[in-house]
Protein backbone atom coordinates (compact mmCIF):
# COMPACT_ATOMS: atom_id res chain seq x y z
CA UNK A 1 0.00 0.00 0.00
CA UNK A 2 1.26 3.37 -1.02
CA UNK A 3 2.79 5.03 1.97
CA UNK A 4 3.10 2.28 4.32
CA UNK A 5 7.19 1.29 5.17
CA UNK A 6 7.74 -2.96 5.63
CA UNK A 7 7.56 -4.36 9.07
CA UNK A 8 8.39 -7.67 10.01
CA UNK A 9 6.96 -7.57 13.61
CA UNK A 10 4.20 -10.43 14.35
CA UNK A 11 2.55 -8.76 16.96
CA UNK A 12 -0.08 -7.18 14.58
CA UNK A 13 -0.61 -3.91 16.99
CA UNK A 14 3.00 -3.58 16.48
CA UNK A 15 3.16 -3.64 12.97
CA UNK A 16 0.35 -1.55 12.71
CA UNK A 17 2.34 1.19 14.38
CA UNK A 18 5.49 0.32 12.76
CA UNK A 19 3.61 0.19 9.23
CA UNK A 20 3.01 4.11 9.54
CA UNK A 21 5.85 4.83 11.89
CA UNK A 22 8.64 3.07 12.00
CA UNK A 23 10.05 3.72 15.34
CA UNK A 24 10.25 -0.37 16.47
CA UNK A 25 12.48 -1.07 13.18
CA UNK A 26 14.53 1.38 14.45
CA UNK A 27 15.19 0.73 17.80
CA UNK A 28 15.31 -3.31 16.66
CA UNK A 29 18.15 -1.39 14.41
CA UNK A 30 19.77 0.74 16.42
CA UNK A 31 19.07 -1.63 20.00
CA UNK A 32 18.27 -4.83 18.95
CA UNK A 33 21.17 -6.11 16.01
CA UNK A 34 23.48 -3.43 16.14
CA UNK A 35 26.37 -4.84 16.14
CA UNK A 36 28.89 -3.75 18.77
CA UNK A 37 33.09 -4.91 19.60
CA UNK A 38 32.46 -8.30 21.89
CA UNK A 39 35.49 -7.13 24.25
CA UNK A 40 33.48 -4.57 26.26
CA UNK A 41 34.26 -4.33 29.66
CA UNK A 42 32.07 -2.44 32.74
CA UNK A 43 33.61 0.90 31.92
CA UNK A 44 30.97 0.85 28.99
CA UNK A 45 28.36 0.42 31.24
CA UNK A 46 28.48 4.00 32.70
CA UNK A 47 26.68 5.87 29.11
CA UNK A 48 23.56 4.00 29.72
CA UNK A 49 24.00 4.30 33.55
CA UNK A 50 23.84 8.56 32.74
CA UNK A 51 21.03 8.15 30.31
CA UNK A 52 19.05 6.18 33.61
CA UNK A 53 20.35 8.57 36.23
CA UNK A 54 19.30 11.35 33.61
CA UNK A 55 15.36 10.05 33.47
CA UNK A 56 15.49 9.65 36.82
CA UNK A 57 16.38 13.53 37.22
CA UNK A 58 14.09 14.77 35.15
CA UNK A 59 11.09 12.57 36.35
CA UNK A 60 11.98 13.97 40.00
CA UNK A 61 12.38 17.42 38.79
CA UNK A 62 9.13 17.52 37.35
CA UNK A 63 7.06 16.06 40.80
CA UNK A 64 9.46 18.83 42.85
CA UNK A 65 8.61 21.73 40.42
CA UNK A 66 4.98 20.97 41.10
CA UNK A 67 5.42 22.41 45.05
CA UNK A 68 8.48 24.40 44.92
CA UNK A 69 7.83 28.01 45.19
CA UNK A 70 10.15 30.05 43.16
CA UNK A 71 10.27 33.43 45.29
CA UNK A 72 12.32 34.79 48.09
CA UNK A 73 10.23 34.94 50.52
CA UNK A 74 8.89 31.15 49.91
CA UNK A 75 11.02 28.94 48.50
CA UNK A 76 13.18 27.98 51.71
CA UNK A 77 9.47 27.33 53.66
CA UNK A 78 8.44 25.45 49.84
CA UNK A 79 11.24 23.34 50.22
CA UNK A 80 10.47 21.97 54.11
CA UNK A 81 6.61 21.64 52.97
CA UNK A 82 7.81 19.01 50.30
CA UNK A 83 10.24 17.66 52.62
CA UNK A 84 7.53 17.08 55.83
CA UNK A 85 3.95 17.44 54.10
CA UNK A 86 3.83 16.10 50.36
CA UNK A 87 3.58 12.53 50.32
CA UNK A 88 6.93 10.73 50.00
CA UNK A 89 8.12 14.42 49.23
CA UNK A 90 11.40 13.60 50.96
CA UNK A 91 11.97 10.66 49.02
CA UNK A 92 11.96 12.50 46.14
CA UNK A 93 13.88 15.39 47.23
CA UNK A 94 16.46 13.19 48.17
CA UNK A 95 16.65 11.28 45.11
CA UNK A 96 16.87 14.37 43.10
CA UNK A 97 19.62 15.31 45.25
CA UNK A 98 21.78 12.47 45.42
CA UNK A 99 20.82 11.61 41.62
CA UNK A 100 22.60 15.21 41.02
CA UNK A 101 25.95 13.61 42.59
CA UNK A 102 25.55 10.28 41.01
CA UNK A 103 25.12 11.56 37.80
CA UNK A 104 28.61 13.19 38.26
CA UNK A 105 30.38 10.58 39.27
CA UNK A 106 29.09 7.86 36.99
CA UNK A 107 29.89 11.16 34.14
CA UNK A 108 33.53 11.75 35.21
CA UNK A 109 34.11 8.13 35.16
CA UNK A 110 32.69 7.88 31.64
CA UNK A 111 35.08 10.61 30.76
CA UNK A 112 38.10 8.91 32.02
CA UNK A 113 37.15 5.72 29.99
CA UNK A 114 37.31 7.55 27.20
CA UNK A 115 40.75 9.40 28.00
CA UNK A 116 42.28 5.88 29.22
CA UNK A 117 41.16 4.14 26.05
CA UNK A 118 41.54 6.98 23.46
CA UNK A 119 37.80 7.14 22.61
CA UNK A 120 37.89 11.05 21.42
CA UNK A 121 40.11 10.37 18.66
CA UNK A 122 39.01 9.91 14.64
CA UNK A 123 36.72 9.15 13.47
CA UNK A 124 35.22 10.10 16.94
CA UNK A 125 36.14 13.99 17.75
CA UNK A 126 32.48 15.09 16.94
CA UNK A 127 31.47 12.34 19.18
CA UNK A 128 33.77 13.67 22.09
CA UNK A 129 32.78 17.04 21.66
CA UNK A 130 29.24 16.87 22.18
CA UNK A 131 29.79 14.81 25.17
CA UNK A 132 31.86 18.25 26.31
CA UNK A 133 28.78 20.12 25.52
CA UNK A 134 26.56 17.96 27.53
CA UNK A 135 29.49 18.16 30.75
CA UNK A 136 28.66 21.86 30.34
CA UNK A 137 25.17 21.62 29.89
CA UNK A 138 25.85 19.47 33.03
CA UNK A 139 27.23 22.05 35.08
CA UNK A 140 25.31 24.71 34.55
CA UNK A 141 21.95 22.49 35.11
CA UNK A 142 23.55 21.78 38.43
CA UNK A 143 24.59 24.95 39.77
CA UNK A 144 21.23 26.66 39.08
CA UNK A 145 19.54 23.76 40.84
CA UNK A 146 22.40 24.48 44.02
CA UNK A 147 20.44 27.79 43.93
CA UNK A 148 16.87 26.68 44.20
CA UNK A 149 16.36 25.65 47.86
CA UNK A 150 17.77 29.33 48.72
CA UNK A 151 19.88 28.29 52.15
CA UNK A 152 22.62 30.56 52.80
CA UNK A 153 25.18 28.27 50.52
CA UNK A 154 23.00 28.90 47.80
CA UNK A 155 22.51 32.68 48.10
CA UNK A 156 26.59 32.99 48.70
CA UNK A 157 27.39 30.46 45.97
CA UNK A 158 25.18 32.68 43.12
CA UNK A 159 26.77 35.66 44.27
CA UNK A 160 30.32 34.04 44.09
CA UNK A 161 29.98 32.58 41.26
CA UNK A 162 27.69 34.61 38.83
CA UNK A 163 30.49 37.56 40.25
CA UNK A 164 33.15 35.89 38.54
CA UNK A 165 31.70 36.93 34.96
CA UNK A 166 32.36 40.76 36.33
CA UNK A 167 36.10 39.97 35.78
CA UNK A 168 35.97 39.87 32.10
CA UNK A 169 36.23 43.43 31.08
CA UNK A 170 33.48 45.47 29.01
CA UNK A 171 31.05 43.09 28.86
CA UNK A 172 31.32 41.41 32.37
CA UNK A 173 29.17 43.81 34.39
CA UNK A 174 26.56 43.81 31.69
CA UNK A 175 26.44 39.85 31.78
CA UNK A 176 26.45 40.04 35.81
CA UNK A 177 23.15 42.18 35.52
CA UNK A 178 21.52 40.16 33.27
CA UNK A 179 21.83 36.72 35.29
CA UNK A 180 21.29 38.77 38.32
CA UNK A 181 17.82 40.68 36.26
CA UNK A 182 18.99 43.84 38.59
CA UNK A 183 21.81 44.58 40.76
CA UNK A 184 21.59 41.31 43.46
CA UNK A 185 20.99 38.06 43.98
CA UNK A 186 17.31 38.27 44.58
CA UNK A 187 14.05 37.39 43.18
CA UNK A 188 14.49 38.11 39.46
CA UNK A 189 17.77 35.66 39.72
CA UNK A 190 15.75 33.08 41.15
CA UNK A 191 12.92 33.13 39.15
CA UNK A 192 15.66 33.43 36.32
CA UNK A 193 17.57 29.89 37.84
CA UNK A 194 14.07 28.11 38.80
CA UNK A 195 13.19 28.54 34.30
CA UNK A 196 16.45 27.37 33.47
CA UNK A 197 16.86 24.69 35.83
CA UNK A 198 13.89 23.26 34.51
CA UNK A 199 14.23 23.62 30.54
CA UNK A 200 17.86 22.56 30.25
CA UNK A 201 17.26 19.31 31.06
CA UNK A 202 15.19 18.71 28.13
CA UNK A 203 17.92 20.37 26.04
CA UNK A 204 20.26 18.07 27.31
CA UNK A 205 18.44 15.14 26.02
CA UNK A 206 18.46 16.92 22.64
CA UNK A 207 22.18 17.09 22.99
CA UNK A 208 22.52 13.52 24.29
CA UNK A 209 20.75 12.42 21.34
CA UNK A 210 22.65 13.54 18.54
CA UNK A 211 25.72 12.29 21.19
CA UNK A 212 24.05 8.72 20.17
CA UNK A 213 23.45 9.58 16.97
CA UNK A 214 26.98 10.33 16.37
CA UNK A 215 27.80 7.14 18.37
CA UNK A 216 25.60 4.67 16.12
CA UNK A 217 27.56 6.45 13.01
CA UNK A 218 31.16 6.10 14.26
CA UNK A 219 30.54 2.95 15.93
CA UNK A 220 31.86 1.93 19.83
CA UNK A 221 35.61 2.33 20.57
CA UNK A 222 36.78 -0.73 22.61
CA UNK A 223 39.59 -1.50 25.51
CA UNK A 224 41.89 -2.40 22.40
CA UNK A 225 41.48 1.04 20.59
CA UNK A 226 41.52 -0.64 16.95
CA UNK A 227 38.68 -1.10 14.49
CA UNK A 228 36.23 -3.35 13.93
CA UNK A 229 37.68 -5.83 10.83
CA UNK A 230 35.45 -8.77 10.70
CA UNK A 231 31.80 -9.71 11.48
CA UNK A 232 33.42 -12.33 13.98
CA UNK A 233 35.05 -8.93 15.98
CA UNK A 234 30.99 -7.65 16.89
CA UNK A 235 27.79 -8.76 18.97
CA UNK A 236 24.63 -7.75 18.59
CA UNK A 237 23.57 -5.24 21.38
CA UNK A 238 20.40 -7.05 22.68
CA UNK A 239 20.58 -9.26 24.64
CA UNK A 240 24.40 -9.42 25.15
CA UNK A 241 25.04 -5.95 26.40
CA UNK A 242 21.33 -5.03 27.87
CA UNK A 243 21.98 -7.53 30.18
CA UNK A 244 25.45 -6.70 31.04
CA UNK A 245 23.97 -2.67 30.78
CA UNK A 246 20.97 -4.20 33.28
CA UNK A 247 23.65 -5.80 36.27
CA UNK A 248 25.35 -2.17 36.11
CA UNK A 249 21.84 -0.35 36.07
CA UNK A 250 21.11 -2.39 39.53
CA UNK A 251 24.58 -1.98 40.93
CA UNK A 252 23.83 2.04 40.33
CA UNK A 253 20.31 1.95 41.92
CA UNK A 254 22.12 -0.20 45.21
CA UNK A 255 24.36 2.63 45.54
CA UNK A 256 22.21 5.62 45.03
CA UNK A 257 19.45 4.14 47.26
CA UNK A 258 22.01 3.59 49.91
CA UNK A 259 22.61 7.33 49.36
CA UNK A 260 19.35 8.31 49.80
CA UNK A 261 18.07 6.19 52.73
CA UNK A 262 21.59 6.14 54.92
CA UNK A 263 22.96 9.28 54.09
CA UNK A 264 20.76 11.47 52.43
CA UNK A 265 22.95 14.65 53.19
CA UNK A 266 26.29 13.45 53.34
CA UNK A 267 27.59 15.25 50.08
CA UNK A 268 25.63 18.59 50.85
CA UNK A 269 26.45 21.49 52.94
CA UNK A 270 25.28 22.14 56.87
CA UNK A 271 24.89 26.17 55.75
CA UNK A 272 22.03 25.24 53.37
CA UNK A 273 19.84 24.10 56.37
CA UNK A 274 20.09 27.93 57.30
CA UNK A 275 17.34 30.52 55.18
CA UNK A 276 19.44 33.05 52.99
CA UNK A 277 20.60 35.80 54.34
CA UNK A 278 22.30 38.93 52.28
CA UNK A 279 23.49 40.40 56.02
CA UNK A 280 25.58 37.25 56.89
CA UNK A 281 28.48 35.97 55.28
CA UNK A 282 29.27 32.34 55.88
CA UNK A 283 33.14 31.60 57.21
CA UNK A 284 33.76 29.26 54.05
CA UNK A 285 32.22 29.50 50.67
CA UNK A 286 32.67 26.50 48.58
CA UNK A 287 30.51 24.70 45.95
CA UNK A 288 29.07 21.24 45.42
CA UNK A 289 31.68 18.56 45.46
CA UNK A 290 31.70 18.08 41.58
CA UNK A 291 32.63 21.43 40.82
CA UNK A 292 36.05 22.26 43.51
CA UNK A 293 38.34 20.91 41.46
CA UNK A 294 37.54 23.73 39.16
CA UNK A 295 37.14 26.09 41.77
CA UNK A 296 40.62 25.25 43.38
CA UNK A 297 42.17 26.11 39.83
CA UNK A 298 40.21 29.71 40.01
CA UNK A 299 41.43 30.16 43.88
CA UNK A 300 44.97 28.85 42.73
CA UNK A 301 45.86 32.27 40.87
CA UNK A 302 46.04 35.70 42.53
CA UNK A 303 44.82 37.52 38.93
CA UNK A 304 40.69 37.49 39.42
CA UNK A 305 40.46 37.79 35.53
CA UNK A 306 43.74 35.11 34.82
CA UNK A 307 41.78 32.35 37.69
CA UNK A 308 38.48 32.47 35.76
CA UNK A 309 40.70 32.19 32.46
CA UNK A 310 42.32 29.03 33.81
CA UNK A 311 38.91 27.29 35.10
CA UNK A 312 37.02 27.98 32.74
CA UNK A 313 40.14 26.84 29.96
CA UNK A 314 40.17 23.79 32.00
CA UNK A 315 37.36 22.87 30.23
CA UNK A 316 37.64 24.14 27.24
CA UNK A 317 41.03 21.98 26.65
CA UNK A 318 38.66 18.97 26.38
CA UNK A 319 37.48 20.34 22.78
CA UNK A 320 41.00 20.18 21.27
CA UNK A 321 41.85 17.40 23.23
CA UNK A 322 41.49 14.54 19.95
CA UNK A 323 44.28 17.08 17.84
CA UNK A 324 46.03 17.55 21.19
CA UNK A 325 47.25 14.02 21.29
CA UNK A 326 49.31 12.82 18.78
CA UNK A 327 49.99 9.42 19.05
CA UNK A 328 47.81 7.34 16.47
CA UNK A 329 46.93 4.57 19.05
CA UNK A 330 44.47 4.89 20.80
CA UNK A 331 44.08 2.63 24.11
CA UNK A 332 46.37 3.12 26.94
CA UNK A 333 46.88 -0.81 27.35
CA UNK A 334 49.78 -0.45 24.46
CA UNK A 335 50.98 2.85 25.24
CA UNK A 336 53.34 2.30 28.47
CA UNK A 337 54.45 5.90 28.90
CA UNK A 338 51.04 7.26 28.62
CA UNK A 339 48.97 4.23 30.85
CA UNK A 340 50.59 5.80 34.29
CA UNK A 341 50.60 9.24 33.14
CA UNK A 342 46.86 9.56 32.68
CA UNK A 343 46.51 7.81 36.79
CA UNK A 344 48.83 10.77 37.75
CA UNK A 345 46.27 13.51 35.83
CA UNK A 346 43.56 11.96 37.72
CA UNK A 347 45.10 12.54 41.29
CA UNK A 348 46.05 15.64 40.37
CA UNK A 349 42.03 16.25 39.56
CA UNK A 350 41.71 14.64 43.31
CA UNK A 351 44.08 16.23 44.53
CA UNK A 352 42.42 19.67 43.51
CA UNK A 353 39.27 19.00 44.47
CA UNK A 354 40.60 18.55 48.04
CA UNK A 355 42.10 21.67 47.71
CA UNK A 356 39.04 22.85 46.87
CA UNK A 357 37.69 22.41 49.82
CA UNK A 358 39.99 23.90 51.95
CA UNK A 359 40.42 27.41 52.58
CA UNK A 360 43.03 29.17 50.01
CA UNK A 361 45.88 29.05 52.57
CA UNK A 362 49.24 27.78 53.54
CA UNK A 363 49.89 23.97 51.97
CA UNK A 364 46.65 23.79 50.05
CA UNK A 365 47.18 27.37 47.88
CA UNK A 366 51.09 25.52 46.89
CA UNK A 367 49.17 21.80 46.44
CA UNK A 368 46.68 24.02 44.08
CA UNK A 369 48.98 25.24 42.32
CA UNK A 370 51.28 22.66 41.51
CA UNK A 371 48.56 20.48 40.42
CA UNK A 372 47.03 23.24 38.20
CA UNK A 373 50.13 23.49 36.40
CA UNK A 374 50.69 19.79 35.74
CA UNK A 375 46.45 19.87 34.70
CA UNK A 376 47.38 22.06 31.66
CA UNK A 377 51.11 20.71 31.29
CA UNK A 378 49.34 16.98 30.56
CA UNK A 379 47.20 18.56 27.58
CA UNK A 380 49.22 20.94 26.04
CA UNK A 381 52.97 19.86 26.74
CA UNK A 382 52.83 16.16 27.75
CA UNK A 383 50.36 14.53 25.01
CA UNK A 384 51.45 16.57 22.12
CA UNK A 385 55.22 15.56 22.58
CA UNK A 386 54.54 12.26 23.83
CA UNK A 387 52.54 10.98 20.76
CA UNK A 388 55.91 11.36 18.69
CA UNK A 389 58.39 10.32 21.59
CA UNK A 390 56.47 6.83 22.99
CA UNK A 391 56.87 3.33 21.52
CA UNK A 392 53.28 1.33 21.36
CA UNK A 393 53.28 -1.85 22.15
CA UNK A 394 52.14 -4.27 19.51
CA UNK A 395 48.67 -4.38 18.46
CA UNK A 396 46.62 -7.17 18.54
CA UNK A 397 45.27 -8.69 14.38
CA UNK A 398 41.87 -7.98 15.36
CA UNK A 399 39.33 -8.10 18.40
CA UNK A 400 38.62 -11.56 18.24
CA UNK A 401 42.05 -12.51 18.39
CA UNK A 402 43.04 -11.42 22.46
CA UNK A 403 39.38 -11.96 23.04
CA UNK A 404 39.82 -15.98 21.78
CA UNK A 405 43.37 -16.27 22.61
CA UNK A 406 44.07 -14.71 25.96
CA UNK A 407 45.11 -11.41 27.40
CA UNK A 408 48.62 -11.38 25.28
CA UNK A 409 46.48 -11.85 21.76
CA UNK A 410 48.35 -14.98 21.03
CA UNK A 411 46.93 -17.88 18.76
CA UNK A 412 44.92 -20.64 20.89
CA UNK A 413 46.71 -23.85 21.31
CA UNK A 414 46.21 -26.66 18.64
CA UNK A 415 42.55 -27.99 19.41
CA UNK A 416 41.61 -25.27 21.82
CA UNK A 417 39.33 -23.28 19.27
CA UNK A 418 37.52 -26.86 18.60
CA UNK A 419 37.28 -27.64 21.64
CA UNK A 420 36.13 -24.07 22.88
CA UNK A 421 33.45 -23.98 20.06
CA UNK A 422 32.18 -27.39 20.90
CA UNK A 423 31.26 -26.05 24.79
CA UNK A 424 29.58 -23.04 23.57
Amino acid sequence: MAGLTKSEFANPVINWIDTRLPIFTMMQKEYGVFPTPKNFNYFWNFGALAMVNLVIMIVTGIFLAMNYQPNTELAFDSVQHIMRDVNYGWLIRYVHQNGASMFFIVTYIHIFRGLYYGSYKAPRELLWMLGVVILLLMMATAFMGYVLPWGQMSYWGATVITNLFSAFPVVGPKIVTLLWGGFSVDNPTLNRFFALHYLMPFVLVGVIFLHVAALHITGSNNPLGIDVKTPQDTLPFHPYYTIKDSVGICVFLIVLSALVFFAPNYLGDPNNFIPANPLVTPADIVPEWYFLPYYAILRSVPNKLLGVCMMFGSLMVLFVLPWLDTSRVRSARFRPVYRPLIFVWVLAVILLGICGAHKPEGVWVILSRVCTVYYYLHFLVILPILGKLERPLPLPESISHPVLGGRGGGPLPGGALAKLMEKA
